[in-house]
C-alpha cells in the first residue's frame, strides 16, 4: 500500500467512483472489500489511521457470541459463527482457535452451560472449531493453574476464535488495495456534494498531512464511521436526531502468569450482567470488558476509575492471586456504536449487536451497529444497496472466500505469524542492515526492520501508527511503548524526510496518547 500513489488518484476530479466509503475501521473496510470483490471501483477515506478507534480496542475475539445466544439473538449467532469459520480460513496468520474454560461452582451451572454450549457447537455446523465438554476439577486446575479452587467442581471447555484486530484491519485494507481499491488514511471528509435534486454525488475531502483539498464524485457514498456516524448524518441533514449511543468497554492488560495456561477464562456472570473474559494474547493477558454509557464519542476515550476497579474486583473473585493496579501494564478503552434506544433507561447489554443499513433521502447509505466478527457480512449487506441507488448491474458478492493479504498455509513462528507471507521479506530486510536487526525494546521480539516495513508497505506515518497498530506494544505495555518512542520517531523522520521539529512534535503527541494507557497510582 502506497499512500502517495493512492493520493494521485484524487487529482483527476472528473473520475466517478462506484462507491466512496467514509471510515477505515472494520465496518468501512468490510464495505470496501465486498465492493472490490464485485468489480466495483472503490475509494475508502479514513480521517485518522486504519482501526484507530474501536476496531483496534476489541476483546480480540472472533466469536459467535455466547452471550447473544443466552439473550435469544439466534440469527446473529448463526451469522457470526459462519463468518467466524470463514475468517479463520481466509486469514489463518491473524486468527487462531482459542479454547475457553468456564469454571463451574454448582451442578446447575454445569447443566446450564453444557447444554447451551452444545447448542453453540451445533449452530456452527461444519465450521465448528472444537467440541465443548465438561472437564474435572483436576483438569480445570491443570489447565488454569491460577483459578480459585474453593468450591470448584470442574469446568466447561468450549472453542472460539481469537485475532489481532488492528493487524486484521490492515490486512483487509491491503487486500482491497491489492485488488485495485484506493485506500487512504489521514484523509478527512469535510462535506458532502449534492446535485440539484438533493442527492449525494460526491465528497469534499482534505489530506490531513499536507492540507490539500480535493473533490471526488461517487455513485454511492457509505457512512461507515462507527460511533462518529452522527457527524456525517449532520453534514447530510443538519439538526437530525442522533442515531448512535456510545457505550464504552475497557480492557486491562497484565502478565500471563495471572492465569497460568494457554486457555482463556470466561466468567459468565458479573454484577452488571455482562460476561468477563481473560484471554492470553501476544504473551500477555487481556481482561475485560465493561459496558458504560458515554455522552460523547471520542477518538481517544479513557477508562473510568470505576471501570478499572470493576474489572480488577471481578477478576480477583476467580483468581488465586488478585491483580492490583500496579500489575496492569496497559489499559485501553473502546466505544461501541450502539443504536440509540427509543425508550429511556434501556440497558446497553440488551441492545442487539446486529447491524443496520439505513438509506437517507439524499441516498447517503449509513452502516451502524454490528461486531468485528461479522464485518464482511456487514459490507455485503451494505453494497447490496448499490443496485437500488444507481439502478446499475451489481455482480454477486465474492468476498466470503477471499483470502486476506498475507494468507499462507505455512504460518511463520512467533510474532512473525501476524505478517504471514510478508514475514520473510521483513526478515531479509533485517539481515540487510545490522541496525534493522536490533530489537525495538528488550522485552519485545519486534525488530527495527518492522518499522521500515510499516512505513513502506503499510501506510504508517506516525509513531502511534507503528507502536499502537502495526506492532501492538502500546496496548501490551504502555511504558515500554513510551520508552521506545524516540527510537521510532528518529527512524520515521529519516524514512519520511522530516526534521527535528517533526520528531519533537511526534514525541509530544505520542506521549499525550500513551499516558491514557497507563494506570495512575
Amino acid at each position: 500500500m502506497n499512500r502517495e500513489e493512492n493520493l494521485k488518484q484524487l487529482v483527476d476530479s472528473s473520475k466517478t467512483w462506484d462507491i466512496a466509503v467514509i471510515g477505515g475501521g472494520s465496518s468501512g473496510l468490510g464495505v470496501a472489500l465486498d465492493a472490490i470483490s464485485r468489480g466495483l471501483s472503490v475509494i475508502l477515506l479514513e480521517k485518522a489511521d486504519f482501526a484507530k478507534g474501536t476496531s483496534s480496542r476489541s476483546t480480540k475475539l472472533v466469536h459467535g457470541g455466547v452471550r447473544y445466544l443466552a439473550q435469544g439473538d439466534v440469527g446473529l449467532v448463526f451469522e457470526a459463527l459462519k463468518e467466524r469459520g470463514k475468517l479463520l480460513q481466509n486469514a489463518p496468520h491473524l486468527t487462531q482457535n482459542q479454547p475457553f474454560i468456564i469454571p463451574i461452582f454448582s451442578w446447575f451451572d454445569r447443566v446450564q452451560y453444557s447444554v447451551g454450549l452444545k447448542i453453540y457447537d451445533w449452530m456452527a455446523g461444519k465450521l465448528r472449531l472444537g467440541k465443548s465438554r465438561f472437564i474435572s476439577k483436576e483438569e480445570t486446575i491443570k489447565r488454569l493453574p491460577a483459578v480459585k479452587q474453593k468450591g470448584l467442581k470442574g469446568g466447561v471447555v468450549y472453542h472460539d476464535g481469537q485475532f489481532d484486530d488492528a493487524r486484521l484491519a490492515l490486512a483487509i485494507a491491503q487486500t482491497a488495495d491489492d485488488a485495485g481499491a484506493c485506500i487512504l488514511n489521514y484523509t478527512a471528509v469535510k462535506g458532502l456534494v449534492k446535485n440539484e435534486n438533493g442527492k449525494v454525488t460526491g465528497l469534499k475531502i482534505r489530506d490531513e498531512l499536507d492540507r490539500k483539498n480535493y473533490t471526488l464524485k461517487a455513485k454511492m457514498v457509505v457512512n461507515a464511521t462507527g460511533v462518529f456516524a452522527d457527524k456525517i448524518l449532520q453534514m447530510d441533514k443538519p439538526g437530525c436526531d442522533k442515531m448512535i449511543q456510545p457505550s464504552q468497554g475497557i480492557h486491562l492488560v497484565m502478565d500471563l502468569d495471572f492465569l497460568g495456561g494457554k486457555d482463556a477464562l470466561m466468567i459468565p456472570k458479573t454484577k452488571d450482567g455482562r460476561v468477563l473474559f481473560a484471554v492470553p494474547w501476544h504473551n500477555k493477558l487481556v481482561v475485560g470488558t465493561t459496558d458504560t454509557l458515554r455522552k460523547k464519542a471520542k477518538l481517544e476515550p479513557e477508562a473510568l476509575e470505576k471501570e478499572i476497579d470493576f474489572v480488577l474486583e471481578t477478576a480477583a473473585g476467580y483468581l488465586t492471586k488478585a491483580p492490583t493496579r500496579a500489575d496492569v501494564k496497559a489499559v485501553f478503552a473502546g466505544l461501541r456504536p450502539l443504536a440509540r434506544p427509543k425508550e429511556e433507561g434501556a440497558k446497553t447489554k440488551e441492545i442487539s449487536r446486529s447491524h443496520k443499513v439505513i438509506v437517507s433521502e439524499s441516498n447517503l447509505v449509513t452502516l451502524t451497529g454490528g461486531k468485528w466478527t461479522t464485518f464482511r457480512k456487514m459490507g455485503e449487506d451494505t453494497v447490496n444497496y448499490f443496485q437500488q441507488i444507481t439502478e446499475a448491474y451489481l455482480a454477486p458478492s465474492a468476498s466470503l472466500d477471499m483470502k486476506l493479504h498475507g494468507h499462507t498455509t505455512k504460518i511463520p513462528t512467533g510474532h512473525w505469524a501476524g505478517y504471514g507471507s510478508d514475514a520473510k521479506a521483513i526478515q531479509d530486510l533485517a539481515k540487510s542492515q545490522a541496525e534493522l536487526a536490533e530489537k525495538i525494546h528488550p522485552d519485545f521480539p519486534n525488530l527495527m526492520a518492522e518499522v521500515v516495513w510499516a512505513v513502506e508497505n503499510e501506510m504508517a506515518v506516525k509513531v502511534e501508527d507503528v507502536l499502537s497498530r502495526r506492532i501492538r506494544m502500546l496496548i501490551l505495555d504502555a511504558q515500554a511503548a513510551l520508552d521506545s518512542a524516540e527510537k521510532i520517531a528518529k527512524l520515521l523522520a529519516h524514512l519520511l524526510q522530516k526534521d527535528e521539529g517533526w520528531i519533537k512534535q511526534e514525541l509530544e503527541d505520542f506521549r499525550k496518547v500513551a499516558e491514557k494507557y497507563l494506570i495512575k497510582g
